[in-house]
């Protein structure tokens, strides 16, 4: 349904009106959403007020501990996010006009694959188009891949699947998963060892939403047993620290134990645990020129590099 069907003047309709609304909405305070954009919370309030009474609807219930989206809230909120990225695309064309000279690169990667794969590529991009600004969110797969469906970045390096349908996807390369241990550690003498084995191991254990969680509790699971975690709620360089402290093991990617390190990779026999690194972008647009040129330079590093094992 057009916007214009529920009554909206799009003469009286300001982009800034919509970065509050999804702001307030993702928030859940005005204050909090104020914080976050760096403009005074009575700002946000009057512009959101403002459109509410273009609108003929209130969108957000004022309750005292949270504000809450009302049904007409929670079906503007898509169209206000599509409008604000159809806009940031726009400009991203006039960009590239002026070709890698200048312009902007929003990119997503899992902290693991940040911590190995991408700081080689990204040095590489940048020496050859410094004029472009890059910034990059490091998160889960999940959590990159929503944000990508919602027009925060132009593409991401993921693990698949890739079960969106705004969001396409191409696999890269496959990864080993290993189990990191410090070389004080009972199994690392051991070159290899089954998942069932895990059983007895504790375990670091990542965030919640995090593909090496997920991937983790189902091989154990499919082996028929929960892990003990020792600690859980870590990222990649907490996970390895920890690990490097004797806290724990934790089932990390091959390719973040370096083999001179403090760590010792121990590998999984029989049906070994492997991942599929990919690329993630949004369906409905063609990537940017910067965003070409960036897959670009991934896949000319990658074609270079030995398959990503322990």
């Amino acid at each position: 349904m057009p916007l214009a069907a529920i009554g909206l003047d799009y003469a009286a309709m300001q982009l800034h009106q919509l970065r509050y609304v999804v702001c307030v909405a993702e928030e859940k305070r005005f204050t909090r959403a104020a914080a976050r954009l760096h403009v005074a919370q009575p700002s946000i309030s009057s512009a959101v007020a403002a459109l509410e009474q273009e609108l003929g609807a209130a969108l957000f219930h004022r309750e005292h501990s949270e504000v809450t989206l009302t049904g007409a809230g929670e079906a503007f909120l898509p169209w206000a996010r599509q409008v604000l990225a159809d806009c940031e695309a726009g400009a991203a064309a006039v960009r590239d006009l002026l070709g890698l000279q200048r312009g902007r690169l929003v990119l997503g990667a899992t902290p693991s694959l940040t911590t190995n794969l991408l700081p080689p590529v990204l040095a590489r991009f940048h020496t050859d188009h410094p004029g472009v600004e890059i910034t990059l969110h490091e998160a889960g797969s999940q959590d990159l891949v929503d944000r990508l469906g919602k027009g925060e970045m132009d593409v991401a390096v993921v693990i698949l699947p890739v079960d969106r349908p705004a969001v396409q996807s191409q696999p890269l390369t496959h990864e080993e998963l290993v189990l990191a241990v410090d070389r004080n550690h009972p199994l690392a003498d051991r070159r290899s060892i089954r998942v069932s084995e895990l059983e007895a191991v504790p375990l670091v254990m990542f965030k919640d939403g995090y593909d090496l969680r997920e991937a983790t509790l189902a091989a154990c699971r499919q082996a028929g047993f929960v892990p003990v975690m020792a600690m859980q709620g870590l990222e990649m360089d907490g996970a390895l620290a920890l690990v490097g402290a004797g806290v724990a093991a934790a089932v990390v990617p091959g390719s973040v134990v370096a083999p001179s390190g403090p760590l010792k990779a121990v590998r999984f026999r029989g049906a070994a645990l492997l991942r599929t690194i990919g690329l993630a972008s949004r369906r409905d647009r063609p990537l940017s020129p910067a965003a070409s040129a960036f897959v670009d330079a991934l896949r000319a590093h990658m074609d270079k590099e030995p398959a990503r094992g322990a």
